[in-house]
């Protein structure tokens, strides 16, 4: 699928990116080469491959026993809202106080 200048000016435009012609035809290109490869991508008939959590096994890719990249949850003392209140660089002593953004 090719993607023409036009259709990167646009996208530029969205994003509100600033590109030069050379630029441009640069990602025209390589936008074209992304589209290809993904209609390439979706020929592939993966009607039989089961779906995954991970791109690869956890426990292999770390060198790990199986089973032993996953530990059980565990509660664990969390920080008190007055320690946390003592760091922030601005409090009223109940909530973070930032700087107004919205008029």
């Amino acid at each position: 699928m090719a993607i023409d200048r036009a259709q990167v000016r646009h996208v530029a435009r969205l994003a509100r990116l600033s590109l030069t012609p050379a630029e441009e035809e640069k990602f025209a290109t390589q936008l074209s080469h992304v589209l290809d490869y993904i209609e390439k991508l979706s020929a592939v008939d993966v009607s039989a491959v089961q779906p995954l959590a991970f791109a690869g096994d956890v426990e292999q890719a770390a060198g790990l026993e199986p089973g032993a990249a996953l530990r059980p949850d565990e509660v664990q003392p969390g920080v008190s809202r007055e320690d946390a209140m003592a760091a922030a660089p601005a409090s009223n002593g109940t909530v973070f106080l930032v700087p107004r953004i919205i008029e």
